[in-house]
């Protein structure tokens, strides 16, 4: 793959014009040649669009699109079919990117053929190295890779990752019941990563693809946060348990019970954590229930959701 494959960014946001600007503007930034940006923008005003627009006067390859309903699946599928680039990569609003960033995404696909999609570091800032805790992040010491040869793990963030659009076009897109202002709250990168996974494609953990990570998340906003992503856990593996999966029947099995241990120990003293797992877990059981609120596409392993499909 060489420096003349576009690489399409996009960046998703809704009311953070405090933090937009010096997302974007941190992507334009790069090094690398051949590249676009779009931000999908679910604001309920307009000041994230003029701040965006206010950089697009000296940068021709941004673009804005705002779309006034919110889900984070559905402005992720818009960006993927706004865009045009071979390769997609995507970062949040609340995210600083080095220069190298898509370089060092450009260079990790080129190097591992099978590779289909991405994840890289997410790491704390240096002006928020004493609240470590409060910020979500992925650290990966190792280039690795995640296929059909080896167990299927959860991990990954969606404020850094990447993918090749032939990945899009053999499995689908997002699931738009799932995700941040989605019915079922959020695991819409897991559920993408794990049909890729059944679908027989190779996931990349390259350290070398960093981004900065600015998400702070207050102590009283943990309680609300593990609730949403126990939900969207729970609803993605259900999702696929009803597809008749029983591998995802086992690992669901698996993951609760190595999370119910890690809470007793949490309970007992002898595991420290930032935060108890309890909400988590009730997150989960909600969005099991959920689930049976949307029919499945058995097939293609996707909610059905009529407002999505626009009916």
């Amino acid at each position: 793959m060489s420096s003349t494959t576009l690489v399409s960014v996009v960046i998703c946001t809704r009311n953070r014009p405090d933090l937009i600007g010096n997302a974007v503007a941190s992507v334009l930034a790069n090094d690398y040649p051949t590249f676009d940006v779009l931000v999908v923008d679910q604001s309920t005003d307009d000041r994230t669009g003029e701040i965006v627009r206010g950089l697009g006067g000296d940068h021709a390859n941004l673009r804005y699109l705002h779309t006034a309903r919110a889900g984070l699946s559905r402005a992720y599928n818009i960006g993927i079919r706004e865009t045009s680039g071979e390769l997609l990569a995507f970062t949040d609003d609340d995210c600083i990117a080095p220069t190298g960033w898509l370089t060092s995404v450009a260079n990790a696909f080129a190097a591992e053929a099978d590779g289909e999609l991405l994840y890289g570091q997410v790491q704390v800032p240096a002006v928020l190295a004493d609240r470590a805790d409060d910020v979500p992040t992925l650290d990966i010491q190792n280039p690795w890779k995640l296929n059909r040869q080896r167990p299927f793990l959860l991990y990954g963030m969606g404020a850094n990752f990447a993918a090749r659009r032939s990945l899009f076009r053999r499995i689908g897109l997002f699931d738009e019941v799932l995700g941040g202002g989605g019915p079922l709250k959020s695991s819409q990168d897991f559920d993408l990563q794990y049909r890729a996974y059944v679908g027989g494609a190779t996931v990349l953990f390259r350290p070398e693809v960093t981004i900065d990570h600015y998400g702070i998340r207050s102590p009283e906003q943990w309680t609300g946060t593990n609730r949403a992503y126990g939900t969207g856990d729970g609803a993605f593996w259900a999702k696929h348990i009803r597809c008749g999966d029983a591998y995802a029947l086992s690992l669901l099995g698996q993951h609760l019970g190595r999370t119910a241990v890690r809470e007793v120990l949490h309970r007992v003293g002898l595991r420290r954590r930032a935060n108890s797992r309890v909400d988590y877990l009730r997150g989960v059981w909600a969005g099991i229930r959920g689930s049976f609120a949307f029919a499945v596409d058995r097939r293609a392993r996707m909610y059905l959701n009529p407002e999505a499909a626009g009916r």
